[in-house]
């Protein structure tokens, strides 16, 4: 039964997987990116290796300039990117910046698979560090689609991608496959990290929080919230980012960590403490930001210093600030050292993250489980369980390396 799994194809897991959206590296901007994530409406926008333009679509099709995903962009990339001290004072050229800016220096965070390969090999190429594989579609009906910078069909084919959470919920589907690992405690099974936690102080300036966004993106966990004795109170998370807008940057660039979680949780953040932003804004001489703000959120009134007071003297204790305290949304997603893994798969799937956070508990913060530590338990059940099966499967399963590319 687990060999069968495993053997099952990748194309099993695209069924019903919308085409993949793309910009292309060649030609596009920071602000065609922009656009797009906001057009679309997805997360992520994939960045391809040629050029859709007309004038270069007939080598294209022709097979003389093949495309390639190289890598995706989302709102986090272009937030970080826009939070440099040289593009809050110059938002109009950062916007006009060649899109390879946001790209990240690590290499092979998405990787490409025929659609016959093998699931395991997709685990191995996730627990190499790939968060993405892009997939070939079955062929359709030829149809001619209008040259564009956001293009779904690459060398004449549509693409679709498998994300770690694809292969968790496909795997939970076949829990029983797994028998009783999904019952044991998390601390039983070796998953919580307790080295390599992103955190810091809930009163400290959003800006210093910046390196930890960024890392914890590329890691795709998140960063979290402290007190003064070390309890998670909240959690700046990478996947909440990706559901701002730009405006999000004057926030990180004005607020302390505390306020930030509450205007970015808030869906749209508290009249007053858009206010403060601006305000703060004003006070800076970052008058493109003050102009962006009354845009998105119709704030154009001067902001007094009641308003600030009102977010300041939100604090009492820990609590940090008033939003953060009365927004049950900013709550990080938390589980157990003793919670089973099946919980800890519910929770994360339920909110649509990679991670959830381990705490004591008194509620101070011990660890974090992520999809990555999750996937390679299921490797290791499934590896023992189709040895036991089938002994001659392993040395097949290791030779299935040439579908990668």
């Amino acid at each position: 039964m687990a060999v069968n799994l495993l053997s099952n194809e990748v194309s099993d897991l695209c069924i019903g997987k919308p085409a993949l959206r793309g910009i292309s590296v060649v030609s596009a901007t920071v602000g065609d990116a922009l656009s797009a994530l906001k057009r679309f409406g997805e997360t992520y926008i994939s960045v391809w290796s040629c050029d859709h333009s007309q004038r270069r679509r007939k080598a294209i099709t022709n097979g003389e300039d093949p495309c390639k995903c190289i890598s995706k962009i989302c709102m986090v990339d272009i937030v970080c990117f826009l939070c440099k001290e040289e593009n809050l004072l110059n938002l109009a050229s950062a916007l006009e910046a060649p899109v390879s800016v946001l790209l990240p220096k690590a290499s092979g965070i998405v990787k490409h698979l025929e659609p016959n390969a093998s699931l395991l090999d997709a685990i191995n190429l996730m627990l190499e560090g790939a968060q993405n594989i892009v997939i070939p579609l079955p062929r359709r009906k030829k149809f001619v689609q209008k040259p564009s910078l956001e293009s779904t069909l690459h060398n004449d084919r549509e693409y679709c991608w498998l994300t770690q959470e694809d292969i968790i919920r496909y795997f939970l589907n076949s829990i029983g496959v797994i028998g009783s690992t999904s019952n044991h405690p998390i601390n039983s099974l070796n998953i919580i990290d307790n080295s390599d936690i992103l955190a810091i102080h809930y009163d400290e300036p959003a800006t210093l929080a910046l390196p930890f966004i960024a890392q914890s993106h590329i890691t795709q966990t998140s960063v979290a919230v402290v007190d003064d004795y070390g309890k998670l109170v909240g959690d700046i998370s990478p996947f909440a980012l990706n559901s701002c807008d730009e405006t999000v940057v004057a926030a990180i660039a004005t607020l302390s960590v505390d306020d930030l979680m509450a205007y970015v949780d808030c869906g749209k953040p508290p009249k007053d403490l858009v206010q403060v932003v601006k305000k703060r804004l004003e006070e800076r001489n970052m008058g493109t930001f003050v102009e962006l703000m009354e845009d998105d959120w119709g704030i154009s009134s001067s902001c007094s210093s009641d308003d600030e007071d009102s977010v300041s003297s939100g604090r009492s204790g820990r609590s940090g600030g008033y939003y953060a305290r009365v927004v049950s949304r900013s709550e990080a997603i938390v589980c157990y050292p003793w919670s089973s893994l099946m919980a800890v798969i519910i929770q994360a799937l339920a909110r649509r993250v990679s991670y959830v956070w381990v705490v004591d508990e008194d509620g101070t913060l011990a660890g974090i489980v992520t999809f990555a530590r999750i996937l390679k338990v299921f490797q290791e059940r499934l590896r023992s369980m189709t040895e036991a099966e089938n002994p001659s499967f392993n040395m097949l399963a290791s030779a299935q390396g040439n579908n990668v590319f």
